[in-house]
């Protein structure tokens, strides 16, 4: 069993890196190793290989993570949708979680010890998640901040990684327990094999639906902590604000039943205080930017709500669970014209699902991660495995309709490859912001006059624009990340969990 999965998805051994494609142009994930004269338990085993599209994807995933996170505020229209809709940044998500149901495909193909499967599957899931808590859980105060500390009476304990955790436990289970052995020499034993994964998706399913529009979600109240004070007398106070719900099956923001479960179950103060729905139209004067309350704004637009809590997160899994289906193809059907088929075909069901599922009343959310959401966003992610795979494979081949120099083709896609590689390690220091708050703990007599803030301003300078500035430091930033990860694969480390 390979020890490779990690908070983004390893999908295989670090060991040894090398091309996918084999001279005659025939892929082989995880070929056989020729028989060694004096087998030894580490010779016995099959050789891993790395599948090279699924590297980029990843690589170029985290790069646009950082993309949307730190240059987003600048350019709303590359931000998070407010609440319905869909945005680049709303296919960062749901990318992560395909790739990491296309690597445990991978990862758990051949399991000697089922129970020791788990046991790595779940110490894997809990570090990722204790990870995601100390990363996302308010400890860390993040940049233009030199403190740091959380009370653990407001702590978040759910995130971006505790999310990721959670998707890759329940597909890693799944693919541990729920898959017979069967061989697989036809589309009827294909399906026999699966079967049970595909059920436990509409299960989950089902599950999500009944409860989203099942749950009667009552009124309900929070605490506002406001500040109003003058300078012979500061105060600070607390308010109690009340919302006005009494329904069933709404998917607004106020009353829906994906924050009501994770009020009951994980407290109100536990909760992200600045979600999406600030930037709509009924909070923010500056829609589709955070900006001042407007005029006569409700009372929720000051509540919290957790757009990675329980049971979005558990409709989110579902995602991991047709990146597993991606997987499984790319293990069992040999021809590269077969697998991409398969791949378009998976795509565009699952596409125009989504949209039929919108049309009869359920639209795009993320923060809900409704299932009209997950199936756009999983189409999504698997056009682009096989736009990629499509890429790699033509460029191996020298078979591009266009004639395009292969060294020409690989080149942009280098950078990402190499990210793809090292993932974690960018994930944490980049789009945590754990590098950048470190160096700006260095200034010169003023906290702002610091290396990054510094460069940054320098651009703006020099584009004479905060938007276009913002937009190169941050393209820049990406840049000198692939090329660190390209180092450390150089080097051949590789930071995994």
């Amino acid at each position: 069993m390979d020890d490779t999965v990690v908070a983004i998805a390893g999908d295989g051994d670090d060991s040894e890196r090398r091309r996918l494609l084999a001279p005659s142009g025939d892929i082989h994930p995880y070929p056989d190793s020729p028989p060694p004269q004096h087998p030894s338990p580490a010779a016995a085993e099959p050789e891993k290989q790395r599948v090279a599209s699924l590297d980029v994807f990843r690589g170029l995933t985290v790069a646009m993570m950082i993309l949307v996170d730190d240059a987003g505020g600048a350019w709303p229209g590359i931000n998070h949708a407010p609440w319905f809709g869909v945005t680049v940044a709303d296919f960062v998500m749901p990318a992560f979680l395909f790739i990491i149901g296309v690597s445990a495909a991978l990862v758990f193909k051949k399991m000697p010890n089922k129970t020791a499967a788990t046991k790595k599957a779940a110490v894997r899931a809990i570090k990722l998640f204790i990870l995601g808590v100390i990363l996302q859980g308010g400890y860390i105060h993040g940049r233009h901040s030199l403190t740091y500390g959380v009370d653990l009476d407001r702590i978040r304990w759910l995130g971006v990684l505790q999310r990721i955790a959670i998707g890759y436990f329940l597909a890693a289970i799944s693919e541990i327990w729920l898959v017979n052995n069967n061989l697989v020499d036809s589309p009827l034993s294909f399906v026999r094999k699966y079967f049970m994964e595909w059920i436990m998706a509409i299960m989950i399913t089902v599950l999500y639906m009944s409860l989203v529009f099942g749950l009667y979600v009552s009124n309900w109240e929070f605490k506002v902590q406001t500040g109003s004070s003058t300078l012979s007398t500061p105060s600070n106070k607390v308010e109690i604000k009340m919302i006005q719900c009494g329904v069933r099956g709404s998917l607004g923001p106020p009353c829906n039943a994906v924050g009501f479960v994770d009020r009951v179950l994980l407290g109100e103060n536990h909760l992200y205080k600045n979600p999406v729905y600030k930037r709509t139209k009924e909070c923010s004067i500056n829609s589709p930017d955070y900006g001042p309350l407007p005029p006569n704004a409700p009372n929720w637009c000051l509540a919290p709500f957790d757009p990675e809590g329980l049971l979005s997160t558990l409709m989110a899994a579902v995602t991991c669970f047709v990146g597993l289906h991606f997987g499984h193809v790319l293990i069992h059907c040999k021809s590269h014209s077969h697998r991409m088929l398969l791949w378009l075909l998976a795509s565009t069901v699952l596409i125009v699902s989504g949209f039929v599922v919108q049309v009869i009343g359920m639209p795009f959310s993320k923060p809900l991660y409704t299932v009209s959401y997950m199936l756009l966003t999983g189409g999504v992610s698997g056009f682009l495995l096989l736009l990629l795979y499509y890429i790699h494979m033509a460029a191996m081949l020298g078979a591009l309709v266009t004639e395009v120099d292969v060294v020409h083709i690989e080149k942009p896609f280098i950078l990402f490859k190499w990210t793809g590689m090292n993932a974690l390690i960018v994930y944490v220091l980049a789009a945590c912001e754990l590098f950048p708050t470190l160096i700006q703990g260095f200034y010169w007599r003023s906290p702002e006059n610091n290396l990054v803030d510094l460069t940054e301003s320098l651009l703006q300078t020099i584009f004479h624009s905060e938007r276009w500035g913002t937009l190169a430091f941050v393209l820049l930033e990406i840049i000198f990340w692939c090329l660190a990860a390209g180092f450390l694969h150089m080097k051949g480390v590789y930071v995994k969990l």
